[in-house]
């Protein structure tokens, strides 16, 4: 990070806590969840659709409720206690999913966690215009997903020397991944005290008396400039698409894996795997955007997306959820960096938190569409591969969408 600015680094930080349960919530939560709802007679089928319809709820909760905190955070002063507060929601949820030991009860805790994770992405993201310049952004969201990857790999690692030794160490493997949800939310908050502390507001709207009035007021306004602004309303209906595709992908393929028969190890190695192959080609994909238009390298990234859920179709072999794991890690960093600071570059800088309440209901509140589909899917069909179809349309359509962006100049 010796390119970055101190302000710069101190945000990329929050990417790195955050990953961790992010990765956490991808790995090992999965597997201690469906391990939780077979020994309850939950059928595999039936608890990856459960777990399908957990993540829907979360992004419907954020779509409610992130452009009216957005738009209230953009009022001077109020991003950083917003991001607080979410935040310390967030790492209690984490915290407290170690308690549960029915299936449901799990599900509503994993559900409150994962909602305050995602709205408090809605600050951090919205961020990014006060701590760095148009001509950083690529550079700085970049380097945020990259350690965020690879910085996340450290609680990870812990993690999962625990849960694979916990038999050796003389404790249940429950108990192990249990432990584990205390390591990730400790860490989540620690590396996030540098940003709490230094971080100030730049851009924003004057105070007003009626602060909730007047953000449902800016809210219309925000809509009606999106309507006129071709660029930004065709962007987020591409986004809308193709990001719910990657996410669908990052949060159900420990569960399709677990279904198709793959192990436990396996899984968790090919994660972990994942994050370190994902930390370079972040970073290079940054770098190449200083030579290269961002909007080109985003329409490569969507491709290699559609390649990676029809490949995903036919994975019934070890070798083969590896070969996976490189894939989406060579364009998981590419296309969620470039897309955060390719949207920062359109919009209003004092209205970002107003913009960005928007742009991360499709963002990473979870999947919505994609996760519903696989849900239904599977039920009616008994198989997780027909869920897994749907997916490739989603990024048929999010690359056309995104052609028609890309073609108007601003």
């Amino acid at each position: 990070m010796k390119e970055l600015k101190k302000q710069e680094k101190e945000w990329v930080l929050y990417d790195v806590g955050n990953s961790a349960f992010v990765l956490l919530c991808t790995t090992i939560i999965p597997i201690y969840f469906k391990n939780i709802a077979a020994a309850q007679g939950v059928s595999s089928a039936q608890s990856t659709a459960y777990l399908s319809y957990a993540l829907s709820v979360c992004t419907i909760l954020v779509a409610l409720s992130g452009p009216v905190l957005g738009t209230l955070s953009d009022t001077q002063g109020h991003k950083k206690p917003m991001f607080l507060s979410f935040l310390v929601v967030g790492v209690l949820g984490c915290l407290s999913l170690a308690i549960p030991k029915d299936w449901l009860v799990f599900l509503v805790l994993l559900v409150l966690a994962k909602t305050a994770y995602s709205l408090s992405l809605i600050f951090y993201d919205a961020m990014l215009t006060d701590v760095t310049t148009d001509d950083r952004m690529d550079l700085v969201s970049s380097h945020g997903y990259a350690w965020g990857y690879i910085g996340s790999c450290i609680p990870f690692v812990a993690c999962l020397l625990l849960v694979l030794m916990a038999e050796k160490i003389g404790i249940s493997q429950g108990l192990a991944i249990m432990i584990s949800f205390g390591i990730t939310g400790i860490w989540w908050f620690a590396v996030t005290i540098p940003l709490l502390r230094h971080y100030e507001q730049k851009y924003g709207v004057p105070k007003k008396k009626n602060a909730v009035k007047e953000s449902f007021i800016r809210i219309w306004e925000v809509l009606g400039n999106v309507n006129k602004d071709k660029k930004i309303l065709y962007f987020l209906i591409a986004f809308f698409f193709y990001i719910d595709g990657v996410y669908t992908i990052i949060d159900l393929a420990t569960s399709y894996g677990k279904d198709v028969g793959i192990s436990d190890t396996h899984l968790l190695l090919a994660f972990l795997m994942t994050q370190i192959v994902a930390f370079p080609c972040a970073l290079i994909f940054g770098k190449i955007s200083a030579r290269m238009k961002s909007e080109t390298l985003i329409q490569i990234s969507i491709l290699g997306y559609l390649g990676i859920s029809l490949f995903a179709l036919q994975l019934d072999h070890a070798w083969e959820f590896w070969f996976l794991a490189v894939c989406v890690a060579v364009f998981q960093g590419s296309i969620q960096a470039l897309s955060r600071s390719y949207f920062a570059k359109i919009i209003p800088k004092e209205k970002a938190s107003e913009y960005f309440g928007f742009y991360d209901i499709f963002g990473k509140g979870a999947a919505f569409m994609g996760t519903m589909l696989i849900g239904i899917c599977t039920q009616l069909s008994g198989s997780s591969r027909t869920g897994v179809a749907s997916l490739s349309f989603m990024f048929v359509i999010g690359f056309f969408f995104f052609r028609k962006t890309a073609s108007i100049e601003k």
